[in-house]
């Protein structure tokens, strides 16, 4: 499908993950609350030996860090990705050193390692979740042969045998490395959805303000009519006139002739045959069928517009939502068609029903469960032809949200064999058809 997208628009799904300065500050906030209590815990209500005293300087040095970031930037900025990982780079190191100070992998808060890779998966590219993941299980591969010794009560360290010692650093990389690519890949398809649904609604805004200049149009051709009465009738009255010039004349009647044209013009402006009338005003269904595929006639596929029910044939709305939704499966259809596209629309006293289908090489078993998915043509051999080279993806999507949204449901599939094509059915509720959906004209 040809993209319908302004160029700015490619930039909705990095713009929408970066993390906002406000949400890492009050993260470290909690971080810091947590390990002073951990630590005044430790020393003063465990009595555990440790250097309490360079365990808070490094506790300080993380609220130094808020409070400037807090002096130098609005609470609402939005991070780079650059100084995300930077920040999140800085929390590691520090949970690092406090670990050090506390017994390495022996002690049992190791686990917050996996707070910031979870972070940063949700929120920054791969390259720097990676990035950030190898540094956190470095600092633990070094805490677990170099760090000060686990105190314990009474004074004692508690030495833990070796083998448990890497049976923990173990679980931590094995459980590091598997939430953050759990947590990027969830976040990944969140905002893929996201920016699908973004260009759906951008594609609805165009179609509604395209709608709009259907008004503008004819108010404009009722506003131009007056004055260009006017100046028919002084045209009309000078060429009453006797002249003995004929240049004169021949020039009164050029005049005569291209007010009558504007005139003509702006009768099509204010009442056009394609943008007007009852025909689009409402549709049946067979009359909804043959305005979506109206754009594609041209493409050098037969397309078949038939359709049957009884009388009276219902009627829907105009919707633009459900003329694009239409017109994107017939492009869809007319794109891995062989010669021709046949499109049926029944109707009874409970359902209309719209069947799409085409003489092409059909849906592929293996994507026929996942079609309508954003982006499926990136990750798997979506149904192509040679004439056509693209895949299945953001248009389907496109088209499935918004007929759904005018509480359509639709079926994928292919023709019964022999015959090959796929075969793509749009069915409503009779009531539902007949009501639209004004609410996204």
């Amino acid at each position: 499908m040809t993209s319908v997208l302004p160029p700015e628009s490619e930039n909705l799904g990095l713009e929408a993950r970066r993390l906002r300065l406000n949400t890492l500050v009050r993260l470290r906030w909690l971080a810091v609350a947590g390990q002073t209590a951990a630590v005044l815990i430790g020393v003063f209500g465990l009595g555990l030996g440790f250097p309490a005293v360079a365990c808070f300087a490094l506790i300080a040095a993380s609220a130094a860090l808020n409070l400037a970031l807090r002096w130098r930037f609005p609470v609402s900025a939005q991070l780079s990705e650059r100084d995300a990982t930077m920040i999140l780079a800085f929390d590691i190191l520090q949970l690092a050193g406090l670990l050090f100070l506390t017994g390495g992998v022996a002690n049992p808060f190791v686990i917050l390692f996996l707070a910031p890779v979870t972070i940063a998966a949700s929120s920054l590219s791969f390259q720097r979740t990676a990035g950030l993941l190898v540094l956190s299980l470095g600092s633990a591969t070094a805490l677990l042969r170099f760090s000060l010794p686990l105190p314990w009560i009474g004074g004692e360290s508690l030495v833990l045998p070796p083998l448990y010692a890497i049976g923990v650093w173990v679980s931590l990389t094995v459980g590091a490395a598997f939430v953050a690519l759990y947590a990027y890949r969830v976040a990944a398809e969140a905002r893929q959805t996201a920016s699908a649904l973004t260009a759906a609604e951008l594609v609805l805004a165009r179609a509604q303000h395209l709608s709009q200049l259907d008004g503008l149009a004819a108010a404009a051709a009722h506003e131009l009519g007056t004055p260009l009465a006017t100046v028919a009738l002084v045209v009309r009255e000078m060429a009453a006139q006797d002249s003995p010039n004929q240049d004169f004349a021949d020039d009164l009647r050029l005049l005569e002739e291209s007010v009558e044209r504007c005139r003509t013009i702006l009768a099509k402006l204010s009442a056009p045959s394609d943008l007007s009338g009852q025909q689009m005003d409402v549709s049946s269904p067979v009359e909804l069928a043959e305005l979506a595929a109206a754009t594609h006639r041209m493409s050098g596929v037969t397309i078949t517009v038939t359709g049957e029910g009884p009388e009276p044939a219902p009627k829907c709305p105009r919707n633009p939502g459900t003329l694009f939704g239409l017109s994107n499966l017939i492009e869809n259809s007319v794109c891995f068609a062989e010669r021709a596209v046949t499109i049926r629309a029944d109707w009874t006293k409970s359902t209309v029903t719209i069947v799409i289908s085409d003489d092409g090489p059909g849906f592929p078993q293996s994507v026929l469960t996942r079609i309508g998915e954003p982006y499926l043509s990136r990750r798997s051999g979506a149904r192509r032809s040679e004439k056509a080279g693209g895949g299945l993806g953001l248009g389907l999507f496109i088209a499935r949200s918004l007929l759904e949204r005018a509480r359509a449901s639709l079926r994928f599939g292919n023709g019964p064999s022999p015959a090959t094509g796929a075969v793509v059915t749009v069915q409503w509720p009779r009531a539902a058809y007949e009501e639209g959906r004004r609410g996204n004209n």
